[in-house]
């Protein structure tokens, strides 16, 4: 994904003078035909590569920290020492040979992979995950990569492989990128890393004290231990005509191909709800030329989360691209051809797109009397209240080590990096969650980078200019910067991100 990274600056398999890297800088070149990044901290220099895994992000305009190199574009983190990834990556860098010969260092050869290591002591004999989407998925790579090679499953309700589920609103369904892009493993990868997959299998309850998760066909599944990373479902709106067919909501592969299947031959669409996942629909259906009227109950879209100011532009860009607001109104019914609003005002409308939020499926945390409230509560370690059962993604509420507060976000990244950490703890590595919330949103050309979490704010400052496509939005509590978006600002988006990662509540 993505476009490939043109070999620019020194040859490296020739050699540059060390002073040409100093402390705590890299230097993007080339050896053999490949972008290699120099990196130096202190004595230690690197060699990479130079490509971020995800989306092809350069990963010389990112940020060294420590041994590790952060992606500019979606924040992955890859070790210098090993190549290792952390998600959204899920593939490691290569690394190089490093020569020194005097005053000059040079690239050699490719090293060759880490082995992987040895299969953890008292590891448990059966793990099962519900849940195939991202920290479910991230879990089940992570538990092979850290050299487990116990029985492994993977419960997903949905038929698909796990998806790459933001490109579901973004360049899939906008049309500019192909279905072939989504799986983000083949099913040969599970094949070849022993992951026994269970999809289309709805897990109905789980008996903590038999250690069994029941299926909707009436298998049951014994579990030694077990992640619960069912994730969200869209808000259902109880409206008249809200069941009609050309009436859609919108999370899983099934969900996108059905709007880009009705977008063929509608020319008016009608989204209800102004927030990233509707607003990210708005934007995909104008990228197919559709007429587009977007419906919300707030003054300002994006207001809640991104402030005024930040939510006004993003109305405006939208604007510019052809978009229809109806803001401080509500739905009342929907019928065979339009919706009406609660104003009054009736909208044409062949596609009906509801985009209003998600719920956390906790109901079978809820049923098998594992502690819920508002999601299923876990420590640090992301384990639940109960014995051997774990939880990640958009149904964890976690106690926030910078708020001091528990916290619950729905954010992909959030959820892959839950994931790999609760697979660590589930082979009993002792590993606390903290890693600092981070999600980017796309709008035509104006791309969003988002670090922190802050539900509310004593004030907002901006600075730079949004027209410009440059600047920067911070909000403010009880003196301190919360959280912090960003348009076109990538290094100050990572120092900000490194910033929460070395401070505490």
């Amino acid at each position: 994904m993505g476009a490939e990274q043109q070999l620019s600056g020194p040859n490296l398999s020739e050699g540059v003078a060390l002073a040409e890297l100093s402390d705590g800088k890299m230097l993007l070149g080339h050896a053999a035909g490949e972008a290699v990044l120099l990196a130096r901290q202190g004595d230690e220099i690197f060699a990479v590569g130079a490509t971020c895994t995800h989306y092809s992000g350069p990963l010389a305009e990112g940020l060294l920290a420590g041994a590790t190199v952060h992606c500019p574009w979606h924040h992955a983190c890859f070790d210098l020492r090993t190549g290792a990834a952390v998600p959204p990556a899920l593939n490691a860098i290569p690394c190089y040979e490093v020569v020194r010969e005097g005053e000059r260092v040079r690239v050699g050869r490719r090293l060759p992979e880490p082995e992987p290591p040895a299969s953890p002591a008292g590891a448990p004999a059966r793990i099962v995950v519900v849940g195939a989407g991202a920290a479910g998925h991230v879990a089940c790579e992570t538990l092979r990569r850290e050299g487990y090679r116990g029985q492994l499953l993977l419960l997903g309700a949905d038929t698909a492989l796990p998806v790459d589920r933001p490109n579901l609103s973004k360049d899939y369904l906008a049309g500019s990128a192909p279905e072939e892009w989504l799986p983000l493993r083949p099913r040969e990868f599970f094949d070849e890393h022993g992951i026994e997959l269970a999809l289309g299998e709805r897990a109905v309850s789980v008996d903590t004290a038999r250690k069994q998760v029941a299926v909707a066909s009436g298998r049951t599944h014994s579990y030694d231990r077990l992640l619960l990373a069912t994730g969200a479902e869209p808000v259902k709106l109880d409206l008249p005509g809200g069941d009609l067919r050309h009436v859609h909501y919108l999370r899983t592969l099934e969900h996108s191909r059905a709007i880009i299947a009705a977008a063929q031959t509608a020319r008016r669409a009608v989204v209800i709800g102004s927030s990233f996942i509707g607003l990210e629909v708005a934007a995909s259906l104008r990228a197919r030329n559709l007429e587009v009227h977007v419906v919300g109950p707030d003054a300002v879209p994006l207001g809640r989360v991104m402030g005024p100011e930040l939510g006004g532009f993003i109305r405006k860009v939208h604007e510019e691209h052809g978009v229809v607001f109806h803001l401080g109104t509500r739905p009342r019914a929907i019928d065979e051809t339009s919706v009406m609003l609660d104003n009054g005002e009736r909208l044409p409308a062949q596609l009906v797109v509801i985009g209003v939020g998600v719920r956390p499926d906790v109901s079978l945390a809820e049923t098998a009397g594992i502690a819920v409230d508002r999601g299923v509560l876990v420590d640090e370690y992301l384990q639940t209240s109960a014995a051997d059962v774990f939880a990640a993604g958009d149904i964890a509420r976690w106690p926030d080590p910078r708020s001091g507060e528990r916290i619950r976000v729905e954010h992909w990244v959030v959820a892959e990096r839950q994931g790999r950490t609760a697979a660590r703890n589930m082979l009993g590595m002792r590993e606390k969650f903290d890693a600092v919330p981070f999600f980017w949103s796309a709008h035509y050309d104006v791309g969003i980078n988002y670090v922190g979490h802050a539900t509310t704010w004593d004030r907002v400052e901006v600075e730079g200019s949004f027209d410009a496509r440059d600047a920067a939005v911070r909000f403010i509590a009880g003196g301190k910067t919360r959280a912090l978006a960003t348009i076109f600002r990538d290094q100050e988006s990572l120092l900000f991100e490194r910033q929460l990662e070395l401070s505490s509540a």
